[in-house]
Parts: C-alpha cells; sequence; structure tokens
C-alpha cells in the first residue's frame, strides 16, 4: 500500500517512553522481532535529537534506528548526535584529543552534556561505535514529496557551501566531519546554522545575562518570522530581556529568512505551550520533551493543503 502521508517528531532527548506512548497514538504498531514501529500508510520523519539528558537513551536509539532500517522512518541529524560523533572522533590536528574536546573545563561540560548517552552505552564498546556509525548515516537535510525537513535552520547558501563535505544522501563525510569541526571554516559555520539555528552579535556593548548567570553578546534570533528586523522582536529570549535589547536593525538579515512555500518543519528550539506553526510554512515540533515537556508530532499527508494537525504524547 503506498505512502499517504508523514509524521513528523520532535526532539526526543532519550524518553523513549514518550515516544512509545506518541506512536501508539498515531496508529502504528509495534513489531514483534525488534525495536521498532510499522504503519500499513504512513511513515515517521525524526527531527534529531535523539540522545542526552532522558533516562532511556538506548531504548530510544534503538527504537528509531530500528524504524529507519525497516523503512518505516526517515531522520535527520541533530546537533546532539553530531556532538556525540565528535566526541567519538580523534582530533587529526590535536594529538591524544577528539574533535569534540575532552580536555579541560571545556572538556568537562562536553562530557556532562553527553553524560546521559555515555553512560548508557559505556557497558559496551561495540554498541557504542555502532550507534556513532549510525548518527553518521542521519542526512543534515530531507527534502520529500512536498516538504522540506531540517534540525534548525534551512539555509540555501549554507547547504551549497557544504556540498563538498556531503555524500549524495546530504550526510556528511568522513572529511566533512573533520572539516566542519574546525571553527572559522566555511564547513564550521555552516554546519552550526543548520544544525544550531542562527545566532547573532550584539551591537557593540549591548550584553546581557542568560538564566544561568552567564553575559552573553549574542543571541538566537527568529529567522521565521519575516514581519520583523531588529534585535528586540526577533531574539529567542524572555520578553524580560528582550525588552532589553536595542532597536537597531539587523544587517544582513534577507540572507537567512526563509521566504519559500514549500512546508518545512524543525526541532530544536525547545518551544512550551500549546503546539502551533510558527509562520505559515515554518512548523516546529520541539516542545521540551527533554525538559518534562510533551514528545509532539505533526501529522502531514502528501498533497495536501497545511493544516495544524499536531499530536502531544500526553
Amino acid at each position: 500500500m503506498p505512502i499517504i502521508g508523514f509524521d513528523i517528531i520532535g526532539d526526543i532527548h532519550g524518553n523513549s517512553e514518550k515516544l512509545h506512548k506518541l506512536l501508539n497514538k498515531l496508529g502504528y504498531t509495534k513489531n514483534n522481532n525488534s525495536n521498532g514501529y510499522t504503519h500499513s500508510e504512513r511513515k515517521v520523519i525524526f527531527l534529531g535529537d535523539f540522545i542526552d539528558r532522558g533516562p532511556q537513551q538506548l531504548d530510544t536509539v534503538l527504537t528509531a534506528k530500528a524504524m529507519i532500517e525497516s523503512g518505516s522512518a526517515l531522520a535527520v541529524m541533530g546537533n546532539h548526535e553530531y556532538n556525540a560523533i565528535c566526541y567519538a572522533t580523534p582530533n587529526p590536528h590535536q594529538p591524544n584529543d577528539y574533535l569534540r574536546t575532552h580536555l579541560g573545563d571545556t572538556g568537562k561540560k562536553n562530557f556532562q552534556q553527553h553524560a546521559a548517552f555515555l553512560n548508557g552505552v559505556q557497558h559496551d564498546a561495540v554498541l557504542y561505535d555502532e550507534l556513532i556509525s549510525f548518527f553518521k548515516t542521519l542526512p543534515l537535510w530531507l527534502e520529500i514529496e512536498d516538504i522540506r525537513i531540517v534540525h534548525a535552520c534551512w539555509n540555501v547558501q549554507k547547504q551549497k557551501q557544504l556540498r563538498p563535505y556531503l555524500t549524495n544522501d546530504n550526510c556528511l563525510t568522513e572529511t566533512g566531519i573533520v572539516e566542519s569541526a574546525k571553527k572559522g571554516s566555511t564547513a564550521f559555520e555552516a554546519t552550526e546554522l543548520l544544525l544550531k539555528g542562527l545566532e547573532l552579535t550584539l551591537p557593540k556593548g549591548v550584553k546581557f545575562q542568560d538564566a544561568d548567570g552567564h553575559e552573553r553578546q549574542s543571541v538566537r534570533v527568529k529567522w521565521w518570522d519575516s514581519t520583523a528586523n531588529d534585535y528586540a522582536s526577533l531574539a529567542l529570549l524572555p520578553e524580560a530581556i528582550t525588552q532589553t535589547l536595542p532597536k537597531d536593525t539587523i544587517p544582513n538579515l534577507d540572507a537567512y529568512r526563509y521566504n519559500e512555500d514549500t512546508l518545512l518543519f524543525i526541532g530544536h528550539y525547545w518551544l512550551t505551550g500549546k503546539p502551533r506553526p510558527l509562520s505559515s510554512n515554518v512548523i516546529c515540533v520541539d516542545y521540551s520533551a527533554g525538559k518534562g515537556g510533551d514528545l509532539v508530532a505533526y501529522r502531514h499527508d502528501i498533497g495536501q493543503p497545511f493544516y495544524n494537525h499536531m499530536y502531544v504524547s500526553t
């Protein structure tokens, strides 16, 4: 039977109990001989960030992996899968270290952010290598039927710049992994944008304190908003902070806006509240499942007009 649509699922972050509940709610059936689920007429598309934070790391990854390998799901890479790859990949330019450093205070921070996944696989080096290899098979973006999928930000210019470092399926090559980890390189800047979103430096002298008390001089920006042009309106921050930001027009913002008609799905942004589209053609399905929120899916029927078909795990 042909596939009539896709169920696009947001960032799971090791909360497989929510994933199983959501798949059941969407009408998927558990396979008896694997970790995966199937549906007679639909496929899942995962937005990445399977790992870190939650208590069910292995079950989450193995469920998604089984579904992808059986053909009942697709997925793109999240920044946490990318970080896992870099954490496991020796740095050819820095002997005795890795692309995502294990050394010093930064190494301690990197380990803490990644500890839930590392603790889940520490008993089995073969499984760890297998899962890192699986993460490498995840494309940075998908264009399938009448929709587009990327973890954090769609940008044609950056996608073109990455082309020399990608396979035909938009996966990073081994050279691309190394090059994308070099701060300041073209591949680094492009990968950062696609997997972590648009972050812009504030005007000189402007800074604020984040929720952890750290001083910041840059802000993550709502690149999907075509109606605003200044830092105060576009910063992805609590209102108490945005009110302190300047209303200076952000230069060169048009290079990052999404002005195309094709429906685009993203994750990454830890949204809260009732799930709703970000704009007429951009939908985020990350509603903080890794911080106690719901795991969210959007049910899309191929060739059908956009409707607000959001489903949650509760």
